[in-house]
């Protein structure tokens, strides 16, 4: 079985990377078409997943789809009908930033304010890392997470707070190791 990563943005596409490259997945980069994770909502929108599905001659490819809207339904292509086994939904309700608030250790000051600010909002005031202000850049990410284990740590934290998604909606703590 081949695993096609679909990530909802680039921020979802960064922590997927960082995950990878540190191993802290149950699979690895070799278990990926293409050898990476793609920034697609869609498959006939991206061009690159199009590709990779043509090339890979299998018929066991098992989609993930990563993001906090999860609401789209995934539109499988006639052609690749008969090599997609199955999809899986890995969600980020309300926002992948959830996963700064609770690295942070500000849980509890967003739980005041969230009524009135997204996760987005209230990150961008109130996390910084070094001297630079949350922007909503992939390298910010990149340079929050430059240690992994703290990203792992967030991630695993997030799904004990939240509790539950829909039935079909699964955690990215789920694909830790």
């Amino acid at each position: 079985m081949k695993r096609l990563i679909m990530c909802e943005g680039p921020n979802e596409l960064e922590v997927m990377r960082i995950l990878i490259e540190h191993d802290k997945l149950i699979f690895g980069e070799d278990d990926l078409i293409g050898l990476t994770p793609y920034h697609a909502r869609q498959i006939n929108g991206s061009a690159q997943v199009r590709t990779e599905l043509n090339i890979y001659p299998g018929h066991d490819v098992l989609i993930m789809r990563i993001g906090d809207v999860q609401n789209e339904r995934l539109k499988i292509p006639e052609d690749y009908q008969d090599k997609i086994i199955a999809i899986e939904k890995y969600c980020t309700k309300p926002e992948l930033e959830m996963l700064l608030i609770i690295a942070q250790g500000m849980v509890s000051e967003f739980e005041k304010t969230k009524s009135a600010v997204s996760p987005k909002e209230f990150t961008k005031r109130n996390i910084k890392y070094g001297r630079q202000r949350y922007d909503n850049s992939t390298q910010f990410y990149r340079d929050y997470f430059q240690k992994p284990d703290k990203l792992v740590l967030a991630i695993k934290e997030y799904k004990k707070l939240k509790g539950a998604h829909k039935k079909d909606e699964l955690y990215l703590a789920d694909l830790l190791k």
